[in-house]
């Protein structure tokens, strides 16, 4: 049985994907659940997860990706999204659900939630964009870490044009903004890079000890 370390070593960013494979909708089940499992700064997931799996749509985006063809070949093509607006509205749904899920007293809970709303409130929209953006980087990582042990290649991509995307599907309609791309499948049989070894530093290098 595989080890972590032995999966993360066999992760890689995929250069090439069979396009003949697809990744079971079981499969997509389980990324979408951890997806939605991801730790977020106050609980609030000021993040979507859009998913296609139209070729056409898939192919139509390449050239908004700097024609990286992974975008194409991929089983699925996963952006992450941060929601335009974070406002008192999203709190008090939190709190709701809260209430709902826990049974937590709105008394108990009162302190907590007039904080975060005084912080939103007077928070800078910019800074309240980069906060959403930083949930969305800890979703891609916890989406990367999944898939190694599903067994499922990936492809992490900040390079793209987010306008582009956002504009041909739709996201401004929505209320969102795509911030990071993520092609999932499986690696193509002739993809060098597959066998290439990782190249890091020493953890002496990297690991910084204090007792």
């Amino acid at each position: 049985m595989k080890n972590s370390i032995d999966i993360l070593n066999w992760r890689y960013a995929t250069k090439k994907f069979d396009n003949t494979k697809i990744v079971s909708e079981d499969k997509i089940a389980i990324l979408k659940h951890a997806f939605n499992l991801t730790a977020t700064s106050y609980g609030l997931q000021p993040i979507k997860l859009v998913i296609v799996k139209n070729k056409k749509i898939q192919q139509s985006l390449v050239p908004y990706s700097f024609n990286q063809n992974q975008v194409a070949q991929a089983s699925h093509l996963f952006i992450i999204c941060i929601e335009n607006t974070v406002s008192a509205n999203n709190v008090e749904a939190y709190f709701d659900k809260v209430k709902k899920v826990r049974g937590t007293s709105e008394e108990i809970l009162q302190p907590y939630k007039k904080m975060m709303l005084d912080s939103f409130e007077n928070q800078e929209e910019d800074k309240t964009t980069e906060w959403s953006k930083q949930q969305a980087y800890i979703a891609l990582g916890n989406l990367m870490t999944v898939c190694a042990f599903e067994e499922i290649d990936s492809c992490p991509m900040e390079g793209f044009v987010p306008d582009g995307y956002d504009e041909l599907l739709g996201l401004n309609e929505k209320g969102l903004s795509s911030v990071l791309v993520l092609p999932v499948g499986y690696r193509a049989d002739d993809d060098m890079f597959a066998d290439f070894k990782k190249v890091r530093k020493d953890l002496t290098e990297s690991i910084i000890e204090i007792n």
